[in-house]
């Protein structure tokens, strides 16, 4: 059947974050297996989103106990991703930041700096996504505030300005479900990344075929 209206919409979506973001920044060998994961990051979060603007109704994303949520999804998919990528032995030497073996008390120094950096990316996450959805309706509300902190006056223009704002909103929930995904699948692509480029090292080491 030939797709139409809201179901051909949602497949062109589908087809965005398959196409267009999992398979570009994982690579078409891995990208299928963290579609499902990418697809539903990406339209739960424009869903609650768009919920948000909606009278009487709250955005989920602006609570930090769901983007923290969010962002630990992402953190332990790209765990089992590096994993996968570079087997249990060569994810725990990564966390060497490469130092070798010879300078190995400088392990000390890089293994903590590693998994600081580990922890980073769902930070990133978290605060991003988290500080967009707070702060738009918090300027809808200082705008709508300024009717009654102000004068009566003021509702023309505090009122434009506030579905200038809200219209704006609608384009910032298609925003973060979009650099949510995306940031996720760079970090998932990142291990395989790593993983390739180790693999690269140890055969420009390996002694040429006669």
């Amino acid at each position: 059947l030939v797709p139409k209206g809201l179901y051909n919409f949602v497949e062109l979506l589908v087809s965005f974050v398959r196409n267009e973001i999992a398979l570009k920044n994982i690579g078409a060998k891995d990208g299928d297996r963290f579609v499902p994961y990418l697809v539903t990051a990406f339209f739960f979060i424009l869903f609650v989103n768009l919920f948000g603007l909606l009278p009487f109704s709250a955005t989920a994303t602006a609570n930090i106990n769901v983007t923290v949520c969010l962002a630990l999804f992402t953190f332990f998919v790209t765990q089992y991703a590096a994993i996968k990528g570079m087997g249990i032995g060569g994810y725990f030497a990564h966390l060497t930041g490469g130092v070798p073996k010879s300078l190995w008390p400088l392990w000390f120094i890089m293994i903590p700096v590693e998994i600081l950096g580990l922890f980073t990316k769902p930070f990133a996450l978290t605060v991003r996504l988290f500080a967009n959805m707070v702060a738009g309706h918090f300027v809808i509300l200082a705008l709508l505030g300024l009717i009654f902190a102000i004068s009566g006056w003021v509702f023309p223009v505090s009122v434009l300005l506030a579905l200038a704002i809200f219209m704006l909103e609608l384009f910032v929930a298609f925003v973060q479900a979009y650099i949510f995904t995306m940031l996720s699948s760079l970090f998932i692509g990142a291990g395989f990344a790593h993983a390739g480029h180790d693999e690269h090292g140890h055969d420009e080491h390996a002694p040429a075929e006669a």
